[in-house]
């Protein structure tokens, strides 16, 4: 599991606590044991390419230059799963940005029923909502390349700040246990799909 180490000036670092969580509760929840540390790629590098499953948060502007985009591509078409989950404020660059990366392709909102929110813990109603930012439902979006997800954008959810040390934002245990949850859904539907 990695982080993306983005241009743009955004935070790519946000939620430090993010990543570990969730590794630690996947290996308690599940039988995957993961190295518990968070590494870091970049969209141009050849790192990214030992990691099944990269996250990507922030809040604010990224970029990827012409290079980072088709290496990212690379990536992906070749089994790789980016999941973009929007901490506040990635939004409006999120569909630009990942147009350079597939230019054939718009993201699709999932259907409730999806795989995706039943891989192991079921969500009838698609993803939680960990924190309120515009009084938007949650949304999960897709790229879909050649019939399989290639990029799941979870949206208005904030899924990184539910997966964060309690004391971060004081959540409950109930929205922190949903988010690792959905967390959990997301990563074995990346290895499993």
């Amino acid at each position: 599991m990695a982080k993306l180490q983005y241009e743009g000036g955004g935070d790519w670092y946000a939620n430090p606590s993010s990543i570990p969580n969730l590794i630690k509760f996947l290996g308690d929840n599940t039988n995957i044991q993961l190295d518990p540390e968070e590494y870091i790629v970049k969209p141009g590098g050849t790192q990214i390419f030992q990691y099944p499953y990269v996250y990507m948060t922030g809040h604010g502007r990224f970029l990827f230059s012409s290079e980072e985009a088709e290496n990212l591509r690379k990536y992906l078409i070749s089994g790789g799963f980016l999941h973009i989950d929007d901490n506040y404020g990635l939004d409006k660059y999120v569909r630009d940005e990942m147009k350079k990366v597939f230019p054939e392709l718009s993201f699709v909102e999932l259907p409730f029923d999806h795989p995706i929110y039943h891989e192991q813990y079921n969500f009838p109603k698609g993803l939680p909502k960990v924190h309120e930012h515009d009084n938007l439902p949650p949304q999960g979006f897709a790229l879909i390349w050649e019939g399989r997800v290639v990029c799941f954008y979870s949206f208005e959810s904030d899924l990184g700040d539910g997966w964060e040390d309690r004391d971060v934002h004081n959540d409950g245990e109930d929205v922190r246990r949903q988010a690792l949850q959905m967390g959990t859904n997301i990563f074995i539907y990346a290895l499993n799909h």
